[in-house]
């Protein structure tokens, strides 16, 4: 809240949040246990406020820390793999679970006979 320009309290809280939810409104008792962090929104909840805010709901739901750790471990994808090979992946991800299976023993007996091939 800080960060976007609002006095951390329940009150400022109550009243930014109920203005753009718009399901039942929260009490200043459930936004006050949300910024002691004894309760923890709903994720639709969560996602009004990351709008709010200007946030993703993630840095709400798990901190900013976690969210750049998962951050770090998908930047592989796209610095590895080239975009047919996003494309095998995404084909191989939309198939059947046994058409999956039966690939997936293809790959790997290709990959033993190749590394056979290399130490040869």
């Amino acid at each position: 809240m800080q960060l976007a320009g609002y006095d951390p309290k329940p009150a400022v809280l109550e009243r930014e949040f109920n203005l753009r939810w718009h399901g039942k409104p929260m009490t200043l008792h459930g936004v006050r246990r949300w910024l002691l962090g004894e309760a923890i929104p709903g994720q639709d909840k969560i996602v009004t406020l990351a709008e709010w805010l200007g946030v993703s709901p993630q840095s709400l739901r798990y901190g900013g820390e976690a969210e750049r750790r998962v951050e770090e471990r998908t930047s592989w994808w796209d610095e590895v793999f080239r975009s047919q090979e996003r494309d095998v992946v995404a084909a191989y991800l939309e198939l059947p679970q046994e058409q999956r299976q039966a690939l997936r023993k293809i790959i790997l007996a290709l990959a033993d006979r190749k590394e056979e091939e290399v130490g040869a």
